[in-house]
């Protein structure tokens, strides 16, 4: 998304090998947390999480290559290749680790993809919703095998002005919900979406490399909507919840979205996130509620 008046670059760009990527930290303190996005969503989605993370530690917030304020990449953007840029452009920018990484939907798979690859750089991990790599199926919506072909005719559509019609779902608060918004109908947006969305048998595949985290502190937030209309969900969740021996999986009250753009569902989302950290800090295992 190109910086302008409307669409002010809030972080920085860093050179991560032949294209630059947007990150955005503040705060102090550690450890850092990282949090990964999710398909067609990116940075400026994260404006409720940010703030409520921020006053206790430090935070992060990235564009993969194609999101938001980042380049676009040559080559495709697996789930390998996105691990491999995130190290690079956090060792760049002078982020020190280990992380809590949190990822929200398919940034679930990013997680764990990171994780499997960097484990000495993985303090904490937090997965909001996160779609399931074991099943590979439509269930969240993301893996419809028609989904990239679908996609595809998108930027076509925006340049026609057709996005805008489109009424958003957003609950951020501006200007990060204009900023979705305006990413979300533009011809880049949607060419992201179709590219990600090629790319997500791979991202999920590769995510399935991550067999366990040992004892690192885990909490898995399922969306209650989600739980109540997607066949297995629950199941899938308990699966990834599995992954740690220090591990809580909770439900809230909120749709799938709504864990980042919702208030009481950031909320949930932020309490998620300073109870990894606590743990973290402490060395205490995590609450069980």
């Amino acid at each position: 998304m190109p910086t302008s008046a409307a669409t002010p670059c809030p972080g920085s760009p860093t050179n991560v090998g032949g294209y630059e990527l947007h990150l955005s930290c503040t705060g102090s303190g550690g450890p850092t947390v990282v949090l990964l996005s999710g398909l067609g969503e990116f940075s400026a989605s994260w404006a409720r999480i940010v703030p409520a993370v921020a006053g206790t530690t430090r935070v992060c917030a990235y564009d993969r290559a194609g999101q938001g304020w980042s380049e676009d990449a040559p080559q495709i953007q697996d789930g390998l290749r996105a691990a491999a840029d995130l190290h690079t452009l956090l060792d760049r920018a002078g982020e020190d680790g280990p992380y809590v990484l949190v990822g929200h939907s398919s940034g679930g798979s990013y997680a764990m993809t990171y994780a499997s690859r960097y484990p000495e750089q993985v303090a904490g991990a937090v997965l909001l919703d996160a779609s399931d790599p074991y099943r590979a199926t439509a269930a969240d919506g993301e893996t419809e095998p028609s989904a990239p072909a679908e996609l595809a005719v998108l930027p076509g559509l925006a340049r026609l002005g057709i996005g805008q019609l489109v009424p958003s779902t957003s609950g951020l608060p501006e200007p990060a919900g204009g900023q979705v918004r305006a990413f979300g109908s533009s011809p880049r947006g949607f060419q992201n979406m179709a590219d990600e969305a090629a790319a997500m048998p791979a991202v999920f595949s590769q995510a399935q490399a991550l067999t366990t985290l040992g004892s690192t502190p885990l909490v898995v937030l399922s969306a209650s909507e989600s739980m109540q209309t997607l066949d297995g969900w629950s199941a899938a969740q308990d699966r990834m919840a599995a992954l740690s021996t220090d591990t809580s999986h909770r439900v809230a009250d909120a749709t799938h979205a709504g864990l980042l753009d919702d208030e009481r569902g950031a909320e949930a989302s932020a309490r998620a996130i300073a109870d990894v950290l606590d743990a973290v800090r402490s060395g205490d295992p995590l609450p069980t509620d």
